[in-house]
């Protein structure tokens, strides 16, 4: 999720100070020599210096200098990145036509390149990538030092090309090539389908421009409060999308107070995101379902329903990926991004590589199952398969094979509300400073 902010001119100074030290020697004889900096900028220097003298072909100091950028921002987070010129303007503007891709949406972890959760009914959902996967290759080229930009753009293509992806995944005992046909990625953000008498199942693909009412539709459809005692909603694999969407569905069913909130160290980095009294506000028992693939929307969500005791979280530990990027606009028609705050729940949980946790852990009960159903395909099939997720097989609710939508029914319909819930499992006090703001 990117904020566009305007030019902000400290980078500017800064690149300006570079670009001068190279240029003419005696720049920092005054001001600059007093910064504890400079001797750090000498040694910058000293190296382009070296480099442009002695390396095996041509470099401009134009090369030089971006690298040196891209490397400094690369060096912060997977997510800030120097943007060139060409970068920039595609950025800016709205691609003309249509490109294929794979369905995925990508982090770089550590280094690597990482899957954060294939899209359901997506060319890399429909082949069996999954949350969690290193990407080691790319068409048979390393992705090692890849930039996230990069990366995109050789995944990306024209409809009905291949791109060959090599993952490395816990419990392979080796690398696994998926070859995988893009294709233009429509993805219903929605989807429905009703359980047992008065209780529903709703799973949101993503968020979109309009999450919020087709998931207001999806439930009118299941019966809306008159009809509905319960409702699970599936946040399981779901990469995230826009942050006003996300706080929009989450105001369907809190109707005051904190949703979430960024912070950084810039004073106007502070942005208060609050449910408004106004509008439609849903009242029935509620059971959210996340794994590893629930990732920055989704995670705003489950974090702000379980922050206002509105609903029971089940599943697995989520991504934990809560950052925000500012894009600023530099004077040679190049940019950053910048990693400039950080997504907070309500109650001031720190997102980022922390993850929401879930009232009720499953990861043993999911892992149980699907190593019962690989040793079930095993002995049917006669031969050993890799071991895949349900989401890969199964896009709608699952009673009889999901663990994690059978415990959720259950406790729906059980006379146990959830605040006794809560108060049975009590877990220690957390700062509720922000949630009472």
């Amino acid at each position: 999720m990117l904020l566009r902010k305007p030019f902000r001119f400290g980078f500017s100074l800064f690149l300006c100070l570079v670009f001068l030290l190279v240029s003419h020697e005696g720049y920092c004889a005054d001001s600059s020599v007093k910064s504890p900096d400079y001797k750090e900028l000498k040694l910058f220097r000293q190296v382009m210096e070296i480099v442009r003298k002695n390396y095996v072909k041509d470099v401009t100091d134009k090369e030089l200098i971006q690298g040196a950028i891209g490397g400094m921002l690369q060096s912060l987070d997977a997510h800030s990145s120097f943007l060139t010129e060409e970068m920039f303007k595609e950025l800016q503007v709205e691609t003309k036509g249509e490109f294929g891709g794979l369905g995925i949406e990508i982090t770089l972890d550590g280094g690597i390149l990482t899957v954060v959760s294939p899209i359901e009914d997506t060319p890399a959902f429909k082949v069996g990538i999954k949350p969690g996967d290193k990407i080691i290759k790319i068409n048979g080229e390393p992705t090692k030092n890849i930039t996230l930009h990069s990366a995109v753009q050789q995944m990306r293509g024209p409809k009905g090309t291949k791109v060959n992806l090599t993952i490395m995944r816990e419990g392979f005992k080796k690398l696994k090539d998926f070859t995988i046909t893009r294709d233009i990625i429509h993805v219903q953000s929605v989807k429905k389908e009703a359980l047992d008498s008065g209780y529903a199942y709703v799973k949101i693909v993503s968020f979109q421009e309009t999450t919020d009412t087709d998931l207001m539709a999806a439930i009118k459809e299941l019966g809306d409060d008159e009809k509905i005692k319960g409702l699970i909603l599936d946040l399981r694999n779901n990469p995230g999308g826009l942050l006003d969407q996300a706080v929009k569905v989450t105001n369907l069913f809190i109707n005051k107070g904190l949703i979430v909130y960024t912070d950084g160290r810039v004073k106007d980095q502070r942005m208060d995101f609050r449910a408004s009294p106004a509008g439609t506000h849903y009242k029935f028992k509620m059971a959210v379902l996340i794994n590893e693939g629930s990732a920055s929307a989704s995670e705003i969500v489950a974090g702000a329903l379980q922050d206002h005791d509105r609903a029971l979280i089940l599943g697995t530990k989520s991504f934990g990926k809560a950052s925000v990027q500012t894009i600023i606009p530099l004077d040679n028609g190049s940019g950053l991004r910048l990693t400039t705050a950080y997504y907070y729940t309500p109650k001031g949980r720190h997102i980022q590589k922390t993850g929401i946790l879930p009232d009720i852990d499953l990861k043993t009960e999911v892992q149980k199952k699907e190593e019962e159903e690989t040793a079930s395909e095993e002995a049917k099939n006669g031969k050993k398969n890799e071991k895949r997720s349900r989401f890969t097989k199964e896009t709608k609710a699952d009673l009889e094979n999901d663990v994690v939508v059978k415990k959720a029914l259950e406790w729906l319909q059980s006379k146990v509300d959830l605040k006794k819930y809560k108060q049975e499992h009590e877990k220690p006090a957390e700062d509720t400073t922000a949630l009472n703001k």
